[in-house]
């Protein structure tokens, strides 16, 4: 499959390996769109040790799942730990937050559709 976010017409899906496909940069945060539609957008993300997403809000629900490393996400005020192979949801209007606790990555899943 191309590198896009979307398939060719008659290609096959691709296996591919999550960790792989982004890899952490000094200093810096660096996504990739893995796929985007009218519906929402999966993107995955790679943060250097204690660089994170400063609070913010969102009209629409989102997942975060975390790939490698651990995290500290803010939600409404309440800091949750996030280690590899979890998740937590980011609900519609509250304010949220991501730091990262040494190399981490994620995968987030925004919902376009109103809460």
């Amino acid at each position: 499959m191309p590198d896009s976010t979307r398939a060719a017409p008659g290609d096959a899906p691709a296996v591919r390996n999550l960790g792989g496909m982004l890899h952490v940069q000094e200093g810096a945060i660096v996504s990739r769109v893995l796929l985007k539609n009218a519906g929402g957008t999966v993107t995955l993300f790679a943060f250097d040790d204690g660089q994170g997403l400063s609070e913010h809000t969102t009209p629409y629900d989102a997942l975060v799942v975390a790939v490698e490393g651990r995290a500290e996400i803010d939600v409404a005020g309440a800091t949750h730990a996030v280690a590899a192979g979890e998740t937590i949801v980011l609900p519609a209007g509250q304010p949220h937050a991501v730091r990262a606790v040494g190399p981490f990555k994620m995968v987030l899943t925004m919902l376009r559709a109103p809460a």
